[in-house]
């Protein structure tokens, strides 16, 4: 675990949000990202008050354990985060044919 004075505000947002949306505790979520149970409460609110940064493997596993893209939690712009979101939900086909039709517009 680095220290920083403060990690990026979107992150921190974004980190929030879908620990929010996926209905989890700090607690929760903390240990579902391999975090050792006895401090996945205090490290998951220092991650989202930006006290200290994770790595990117346990940014991963953030991600994994919330069921979106690692790309979702740090895209400053809301609309396309929430395209991000949306995208990240599609399997390989969908996905494809989305791709396919962006590209057409």
């Amino acid at each position: 675990m680095k220290t920083h004075a403060r990690q990026s505000p979107v992150f921190t947002t974004r980190l929030k949000e879908a620990r929010r949306r996926a209905e989890l505790s700090q607690y929760q979520l903390g240990t579902l990202a391999g975090i050792d149970e006895f401090t996945a409460s205090a490290r998951m609110n220092q991650y989202e008050r930006g006290v200290h940064e994770p790595d990117f493997g346990t940014v991963v596993r953030l991600a994994d354990a919330l069921k979106v893209p690692v790309s979702f939690l740090f895209e400053p712009d809301d609309r396309l985060a929430e395209l991000i979101l949306l995208a990240g939900q599609l399997d390989a086909k969908e996905l494809a044919r989305l791709i396919v039709t962006l590209k057409q517009t």
